[in-house]
């Protein structure tokens, strides 16, 4: 059956597709873009015949996959940045009524001021992470300089990884759906562990 998606896969809307939903899941986390990334993956890999073995020849189709849901991370994010930086006093008192938004903005603008931009890569992987500091950059009105860099690393870290699993798994156990749950199982884990750090970066 994954021979039939693969073939799917092939065709230019999924990367469309793909960058719609990892572009919309800024403002709606529920969305399921990691999983569709890593699906897509494993069906490129079923086509390209991976899975059996053969040295794929569909890089390039891997590489535009992972470009299209990387680029569509960064201007989800530029989107919701900006709308932030315009949404004035009212978005500031909501911020300020929740204790962990307020948190994540103070520990966001240590973090950018310092140089350092890690903590935008670990919320890309963490649940609603990426719609946190996006939103709370925009808010505490921080240079785009100073955040899209790092924005964009982690578009870039995120969607390479999520490609990575979706391909390799496919690879190691076959091009089935058993592949696709240890993969997006992978993920999870992966954001599980951000999310982690991510709260113990106060105490630490």
């Amino acid at each position: 059956m994954f021979e039939s998606v693969g073939s799917l896969a092939a065709g230019p809307w999924i990367y469309a597709v793909v960058a719609v939903s990892v572009l919309l899941d800024v403002f709606v986390p529920v969305l399921p873009s990691g999983v569709l990334v890593i699906t897509a993956a494993t069906a490129a890999a079923a086509g390209s015949g991976a899975a059996a073995g053969r040295v794929p020849h569909d890089v390039p189709d891997i590489a535009v996959l992972i470009l299209s849901a990387a680029t569509a991370s960064l201007l989800g994010d530029l989107v919701a940045y900006r709308l932030a930086w315009r949404g004035g006093e009212r978005l500031d008192r909501a911020i300020a009524r929740s204790r962990r938004l307020t948190t994540a903005q103070q520990r966001l603008g240590d973090a950018l001021a310092r140089g350092g931009g890690a903590l935008v890569v670990l919320a890309r992987f963490a649940p609603a992470g990426r719609s946190v500091v996006s939103f709370c950059a925009g808010a505490a009105h921080r240079r785009a300089r100073d955040f899209l860099p790092w924005s964009a690393l982690a578009g870039l870290s995120w969607a390479a990884y999520s490609v990575a699993l979706g391909y390799y798994g496919a690879q190691w156990l076959g091009a089935t759906w058993l592949a696709t749950g240890v993969s997006v199982a992978a993920l999870f884990a992966a954001g599980g562990a951000a999310g982690y750090l991510v709260r113990r970066g106060p105490a630490a």
